[in-house]
């Protein structure tokens, strides 16, 4: 299989060249030439197992084809349960049990088994640039750390994450720079892109992304979908509905794609925080980037959602199809802390920002008279936001061992401006 540009000014490329570029060179996001058809899908397999069947059309013919199980089992070695909510057909899929307790592990770790086995040994380093509103950068530093050829840049927005995010973003080091951004999480998003667009420096130092825009970011992350609403609909006989929190629309994509490949996989649903833009286009208005507002969900903290680019290449730029088939709801600060001090008061249940973001979207469709079984994608532990949800419960949120392990190392991250000039600098200076 073949991968092209989005914007459809670059040379059609394999997955692999696809996964070590990043970004096409017009600047668009690598897509499949050709979306395979939907396929009869099993329940029952284990995660890894999932992963593997439904990628593997996106691999044929690749030179990662015949590692693509290996990859697989090794990447996905942790859970992703589906329990219920209190609720009755009520949801929530965990994806923060991996070793930086959020669902940018899944991704990250298969991203990291791949780019390991594309640069082999010998030849320069490859420089992997990650911004990061919050998860991505831990998760990024955690899967590719000591990795030899590999280093990686992490950009996050000074003061725009929570204080055990800042810490896990700093604490690797060896192979991992951490620079802390006097911006926003779009100002960060958009000092990657440039450099990945920067043909001198790239022929200087080679460069990939491990954002979302990355497609080997993105397919994995189709298959926590998939084995959640393949082992529900074995279950129940039902497609399982979906509220997905999001800022740059790629966990939200990874099930888009999972239906599209034929997983029985309902609704789906995109829970905002108080950033609009997707809210506002999928109202009727124009898809129109605004500066990003800082909120509690820090993670969606995203302006100008860079997967918004493959959405419309999946519908082939149909604007009123594209609005037909999505939802995207906003909720504001004051009302994540209702919801997070609610739901513990009442059910002893216990969210990050985000996740309750999708909670209270999904109370909201319950009250408007939505039927069905619906899930909410749970991002992050909510011990990472400690300082927001333990004064809402009341009592401290117990830490994960893997996460308390990260917040015991001492962490440093370097001050920088929002300056293209400083960022290519710290790239040549290896």
């Amino acid at each position: 299989m073949k991968f092209v540009s989005t914007r459809e000014q670059a040379p059609a490329v394999s997955l692999s060249a696809a996964i070590a570029a990043g970004l096409a060179p017009d600047g668009g996001l690598y897509v499949p030439e050709i979306m395979p058809a939907p396929r009869q899908l099993q329940a029952g397999d284990s995660l890894a197992a999932t992963a593997t069947t439904l990628l593997a059309p996106f691999f044929a013919g690749d030179m990662l084809e015949a590692e693509l199980g290996a990859i697989c089992e090794s990447a996905f070695d942790f859970p992703a349960p589906l329990l219920p909510l209190a609720t009755p057909g009520d949801h929530v899929l965990e994806l923060f049990h991996g070793p930086t307790a959020a669902f940018k592990d899944f991704g990250a770790r298969f991203l990291a088994r791949c780019l390991t086995r594309l640069r082999g040994e010998g030849g320069r380093p490859l420089t992997i640039l990650v911004a990061t509103s919050g998860d991505t950068g831990a998760a990024v530093a955690a899967a590719f750390h000591r990795q030899p050829g590999l280093r990686v840049i992490v950009l996050y927005p000074d003061g725009r994450v929570s204080p055990r995010q800042a810490h896990q973003l700093g604490c690797f080091g060896d192979n991992v720079s951490a620079l802390r951004v006097a911006g926003s999480f779009d100002d960060c998003q958009a000092l990657v892109k440039r450099a990945l667009g920067d043909v001198e420096l790239q022929a200087q130092a080679p460069l990939s992304s491990a954002n979302s825009i990355s497609l080997g970011r993105l397919l994995p992350q189709t298959s926590y979908y998939a084995h959640a609403a393949l082992g529900h609909f074995a279950a129940t006989g039902q497609a399982l509905n979906f509220v997905i929190p999001t800022g740059n629309l790629g966990n939200a994509m990874a099930a888009i794609l999972a239906r599209a490949l034929g997983v029985p996989l309902g609704r789906i649903v995109l829970a905002t925080n108080a950033n609009r833009v997707l809210p506002d286009y999928f109202g009727g208005g124009d898809y129109a980037p605004q500066p990003s507002v800082a909120t509690l969900a820090n993670a969606m903290d995203v302006g100008a959602p860079s997967n918004f680019e493959r959405l419309r290449w999946l519908y082939r730029g149909d604007d009123v199809a594209l609005r037909a088939d999505f939802i995207s709801t906003s909720v504001n600060d004051a009302t994540i802390r209702e919801v997070i001090a609610r739901r513990f008061r009442d059910h002893g249940e216990t969210f990050c920002p985000h996740t309750a973001t999708a909670v209270k979207v999904l109370e909201d469709l319950r009250a408007g008279g939505e039927g069905g079984d619906w899930a909410v994608a749970a991002t992050a532990h909510p011990a990472k936001f400690e300082s927001v949800v333990e004064p809402l419960i009341g009592q401290a949120v117990q830490v994960p061992q893997a996460l308390q392990e990260l917040l015991e190392r001492p962490a440093h991250a370097e001050p920088v401006p929002a300056r293209y000039e400083v960022l290519r600098e710290r790239v040549l200076g290896g």
